[in-house]
């Protein structure tokens, strides 16, 4: 079997993982209901309740686990091919954080008991904001070290105001909403949220999947993508605004859910050759398949209990990341 072939083969069965376990996201909860009955509903037909489940609360689910999922599947490989750093992932450059502080000020405000959407309109906002200061600081042709360095002291800081918030809030009902939505969840979520989110991550995935041939490139070296007519001062436009409408939109409506980014990647990189652009199609299978399965198993686990979705993503993902670094350093890297 050829590469290609092989590549080809790879991305057929991760939407096939994918198209099965959005189906399972749409059919699978606390109501005990045949499988084909719940699709029947889901096209209008049945109970009126059961109908009012499926389109209003279970559909909106899925939609946004795939959605989201894909987002943070891509951008994790687009960062680890654009930094070069196999431990970058998108909370790196500071737009997770951002985010998170910006829905964090609509809840302290109360703005997101005044109008359901100022929530993630706020966080989207605050997205947007870390973008223009990592622009700024790190300037037009700036180095990955410096997007590095710069988006590590956005984090930071948008963490610290974060915690300023939590610590001067006079209602504890406001301090416990804001802790629950940092932990990311996709419960009461609704067909307002997915169309918000949309539009954003549509066009952050076209800006990142437009970065295939330079990230090619970028593995031999950014001289060599240089001499090769690569743009990097494009590149790191691409990298920098496709994270930050995507996983900005993203964290907007599901609040901040880790690791994702930085698994699946490493995970599929194997799977997909030594080509970074291949990487980014299946790292966007491979994301939205993960986020649906654990999603899933929130649900089935502990259906009465609420388990964050931000929370049994980092139980699966910080045990890889220790074996990651152990197994970089065995190698000396």
């Amino acid at each position: 079997m050829t590469i290609r072939s092989h590549f080809r083969t790879t991305l057929v069965v991760l939407a096939a993982i994918t198209l099965a376990l959005f189906l399972l996201s749409l059919t699978i909860g606390p109501a005990d209901v045949a499988f084909s009955d719940s699709l029947h509903a889901l096209f209008g037909g049945g109970e009126e309740l059961l109908v009012l489940v499926m389109q209003e609360i279970r559909l909106p689910r899925a939609l946004l686990g795939l959605i989201v999922g894909a987002t943070l599947g891509l951008s994790g490989a687009a960062l680890q091919g654009y930094l070069r750093n196999p431990l970058a992932e998108p909370g790196l450059i500071g737009i997770s954080a951002s985010a998170s502080l910006g829905a964090v000020v609509a809840i302290y405000t109360g703005l997101s008991a005044l109008f359901m959407l100022a929530l993630p309109l706020m966080a989207l906002a605050g997205a947007m904001l870390a973008v223009l200061v990592l622009k700024a600081m790190a300037g037009v042709d700036g180095r990955p070290l410096t997007v590095i360095l710069t988006g590590i002291a956005i984090s930071s800081l948008a963490g610290a105001m974060t915690s300023l918030v939590l610590n001067l809030s006079p209602n504890p009902f406001a301090a416990t909403e804001i802790m629950y939505w940092m932990l990311g969840s996709l419960t009461d979520r609704s067909m307002p949220h997915v169309w918000l989110v949309l539009p954003f991550t549509a066009a952050g995935w076209l800006l990142l999947f437009r970065l295939g041939r330079a990230l090619d490139a970028l593995a031999l070296g950014p001289d060599a993508a240089a001499s090769m007519g690569i743009d990097l001062a494009r590149v790191q436009w691409l990298a920098v605004a496709g994270t930050a409408l995507s996983v900005g939109a993203a964290t907007a409506v599901t609040g901040a859910i880790g690791f994702v980014g930085l698994v699946v990647p490493h995970v599929l990189r194997p799977l997909v050759g030594a080509q970074p652009s291949r990487l980014l199609p299946a790292s966007a299978l491979g994301g939205a398949a993960l986020l649906l399965c654990t999603d899933t198993l929130v649900r089935v686990i502990a259906p009465d209990r609420d388990i964050k979705l931000g929370v049994l993503t980092a139980i699966v993902g910080a045990p890889f990341f220790f074996w990651l670094v152990w197994s970089h350093r065995r190698a000396g890297l």
